[in-house]
């Protein structure tokens, strides 16, 4: 009898929706996110935050979000590469200076400031083996490894004030980004920007929170049917145990390696 010696492959459920205190003014979502599952298994996430006071900020994330995706899936990246952390730190550094540029020049041909299209940015690399994360501003990346322990990857910049932080034009934005590698073998990863901070997180220990990413951890390993899934998330998103705790924009990425 043959044995199947298939490879565990990324299944990915990811959904950006409007909080309601943006449906209740009328507001466009100012959160983006973007992903791909790059050749050797290698799964590339983003997601973003549009800053509330910044006209175009919904804009910003999602060209933030974009490019720095697609910068590391120029660079036929393998998995072999990323056993080196200075090449995986490259990669990082690289795709965060071409969103800030990607935005600015977004900004120019807008004909508005850069600050009018700010926002948070977090981007992701992941294999079963490693992942590792930049981060700039709040929002979260949290991995799970095999043994079900759950690592907070990144802790949220809150800034000196309550609902502050630090965005990806914000002068001298590049100096305070954060940057993790966790070379343990792992097989789910999440990714959520600050409007789920405090449901998703215990942020007095910067742990997190087991009954939140749990369920949906094994909810994505069991999703075959993609639009199902991404249909299932956002009412998940939407829902009254959600709404009644958050009123902000809310994204929220899960992966998880599936055979």
């Amino acid at each position: 009898m043959k044995t199947s010696t298939r490879t565990p492959q990324w299944r990915v459920v990811a959904a950006s929706v409007c909080g309601t205190s943006h449906i209740k003014n009328k507001q466009l979502c100012q959160d983006a996110h973007h992903f791909l599952i790059l050749p050797d298994n290698i799964l590339v996430v983003s997601a973003a935050d549009g800053a509330g006071s910044a006209i175009l900020g919904k804009v910003g994330a999602m060209v933030a979000t974009e490019t720095a995706v697609e910068t590391i899936s120029t660079k036929e990246v393998t998995r072999r590469m990323l056993t080196n952390d200075a090449v995986v730190r490259s990669l990082l550094t690289e795709a965060m200076l071409a969103a800030k540029q990607a935005v600015e020049e977004e900004a120019v041909a807008c004909n508005k400031q850069p600050q009018d299209l700010a926002s948070t940015l977090i981007v992701v690399i992941a294999t079963p083996e490693v992942v590792a994360v930049a981060q700039i501003g709040d929002g979260v990346a949290v991995a799970k490894d095999s043994i079900g322990n759950l690592i907070a990857l990144t802790t949220p910049d809150n800034g000196e004030y309550m609902n502050e932080t630090i965005f990806l034009v914000s002068p001298g934005a590049m100096e305070k980004v954060q940057v993790r590698l966790w070379r343990q073998p792992i097989v789910n990863v999440g990714v959520l920007t600050d409007g789920l901070q405090l449901l998703a997180m215990n942020m007095a220990v910067s742990a997190p929170h087991k009954p939140f990413f749990v369920p949906l951890f094994d909810f994505v390993a069991s999703a075959e049917d993609k639009i199902v899934a991404k249909e299932q998330l956002v009412k998940f998103l939407r829902s009254e145990r959600i709404s009644q705790r958050t009123d902000d924009d809310l994204t929220l990425v899960i992966a998880a390696l599936t055979d």
